[in-house]
């Protein structure tokens, strides 16, 4: 009778909201907000350091073979994965009870506050030595924070705020920081003087802390061990695995480390070439810290699965591995995880975040030239339309991205923003060759009437309309390739597994700028544009095949259609 009674009055089972209801569900939710404000915590010291800091730099009167010298603290963004296994399992005196993800967040954003603040004391023209060091500090420590704030996405995902949206939401708060500290910050420059925007954006930093205390979190508590790591292999195993893996990963560090050391201290004529570095290094590093751990830990997963190699003794295996196990953990367990996990399809995974970003990133350091020397708009023209118009048309995207995750699914949203990120390049071929087909879609939709209510000519409209194309795009494929790095990643090994995926992103895209120069300067821009959407054919294709795979592991877990499987929001 009790049971009865019981099941009587228990509360039915709610059903999980679906598409737009899941979106207005997932913006009503606590952790979507502190999401929002963390993206703009982790976008504006970026924007400050790299973009509008070589403003304030060129009126004090630096010359710009000193700006390009400071423009190497951006390495840090690139290579932030070689630290990344310390802020993962180190925990900080007394800071580690707050949480694991949040005893990282407030030291670092409290320190990119006061150094941004500190700045804003400072002459660059008169202490430009203090100054550079002080924003060598703030790009380190900002690259650190991104590394915790992608582990926090990836670990506190849930069915209402999920990966897809939290990912898009970090996204939007990005680009918004993006916006605050470069154009924003140049139009308050302009009437109340760099310091005093310094110091205000120092303070925004600080105020990002309370989102960071309010912030759920993990605790230091280590669950069960996952089933791709190498637990159950002898001692000598793990520890001539630990010796290749450190080694390299040691390697690595000391030669960006030293590089950079040289880069700044050294004299002019005494310089290191950065974009020889780039091109030399860059490929042996990603070699030392992916490709060949990654070949360690697929013969270590192998060897496990296979029970090639006896147990023992476990307890005695342990207290042998002593303090080298902490070591293990933080650098050959998290390759293991994801080789182990994914097996032959890491290598379609590691083609997709080679290639789906390509198409964009390659050219990106000469739109302004194009824009500039090529087409010969002015200056204003320029900022208007890639900063303010082009920020805005990216925020868009998104958000339509936000809005695909919860409709059509992840990895619909993946191949389709592929596909058109690559096409978004057509627009800017056509504008090379003079834009006839951009007039005719802007007569014709009503988009060049539009902008002539606002003081537009047929000229500068041309251009907005190639970058409202361009960034809906991007935004949009930005949002996706974010989403997917995310779901890809480990809850287990996620501050690891996503810097180390993101930044090969980074690597990839600065290798083939060189390249890619010489083409302009020999053939123009149109033929390199159309060569760029041919590129994003690439992860078009790979995207299907990836989709292909999910959803027939999908089948076979669950027994639905491979269409229904692949579809459906992701959880």
């Amino acid at each position: 009778m009790a049971e009865t009674a019981a099941a009587v009055t228990a509360d039915p089972p709610t059903e999980r909201p679906k598409g737009l209801r899941l979106l207005a569900a997932a913006f009503t939710n606590r952790k979507t907000g502190i999401m929002l404000v963390l993206g703009m915590a982790a976008g504006l010291p970026y924007a400050l350091l790299l973009g509008t800091l070589y403003a304030w730099l060129g009126e004090t009167g630096v010359d710009l073979e000193t700006m390009g010298v400071f423009s190497l603290i951006g390495l840090a963004y690139a290579f932030k994965f070689l630290w990344s296994p310390a802020v993962d399992r180190l925990r900080l005196p007394g800071l580690w009870r707050l949480g694991r993800r949040r005893g990282w967040l407030l030291p670092i954003q409290a320190l990119v506050g006061l150094v941004l603040i500190a700045l804003s004391q400072l002459d660059p023209g008169k202490t430009l030595g203090l100054f550079s060091l002080l924003a060598g500090i703030a790009a380190f420590a900002s690259a650190t924070q991104d590394i915790v704030i992608d582990a926090w996405r990836v670990e506190v995902a849930d069915d209402v705020a999920t990966l897809d949206l939290l990912s898009a939401v970090y996204q939007l708060g990005y680009r918004l920081a993006a916006l605050a500290g470069g154009a924003l910050a140049l139009v308050l420059a302009a009437r109340i003087g760099w310091p005093n925007v310094y110091l205000i954006m120092g303070v925004f930093m600080l105020f990002a802390m309370v989102a960071s205390w309010f912030a759920p979190d993990t605790q230091w508590e280590r669950g069960d061990r996952i089933e791709g790591d190498a637990s159950g292999l002898p001692f000598k195993v793990r520890a001539v695995a630990l010796g290749i893996v450190g080694a390299l990963w040691g390697w690595a560090l000391v030669t960006v480390i030293v590089f950079m050391i040289r880069s700044l201290g050294a004299a002019p004529a005494d310089r290191p070439d950065a974009g020889e570095f780039i091109k030399f290094y860059g490929p042996l590093i990603v070699i030392a810290t992916v490709v060949v751990p990654a070949i360690v830990a697929a013969v270590l997963d192998h060897w496990r699965r296979s029970g090639r190699f006896a147990a023992g003794n476990a307890a005695r295996e342990e207290r042998r591995m002593g303090a080298l196990d902490h070591s293990y953990r933080a650098l050959v367990e998290p390759l293991s995880e994801l080789v182990g996990r994914l097996r032959w399809a890491a290598i379609l995974v590691l083609a997709i975040i080679l290639t789906y970003r390509l198409t964009d990133s390659v050219w990106g350091p000469f739109a302004l030239p194009f824009y500039l020397q090529e087409l010969k708009y002015t200056n204003d023209e320029v900022a208007v339309a890639s900063k303010f118009f082009g920020v805005g048309m990216t925020m868009a995207g998104i958000a339509l991205g936000a809005v695909s995750f919860a409709t059509i699914g992840r990895m619909a949203t993946l191949v389709f923003a592929a596909l058109i990120a690559a096409a978004s390049n057509l627009l800017y071929a056509d504008l090379a060759l003079g834009g006839a087909g951009l007039d005719v879609f802007g007569r014709n939709s009503g988009f060049y009437w539009l902008t002539a209510q606002f003081g537009s000519d047929e000229r500068f409209s041309r251009l907005l309309l190639a970058i409202t194309g361009e960034n809906l795009a991007g935004g949009f494929a930005g949002a996706a390739f974010v989403a997917y790095l995310s779901s890809i990643t480990s809850k287990s090994h996620a501050a690891v597994q996503y810097a180390l995926l993101s930044s090969l992103t980074f690597l990839v895209g600065s290798l083939g700028r060189a390249a890619l120069g010489e083409k302009i300067d020999s053939g123009g821009y149109a033929p390199v544009f159309f060569l760029t959407a041919a590129l994003g054919m690439i992860a078009v294709v790979l995207c299907l095949l990836e989709w292909a795979r999910t959803a027939r592991a999908a089948r076979a877990q669950s027994g639905i259609s491979p269409l229904a499987a692949s579809t459906a929001p992701a959880r």
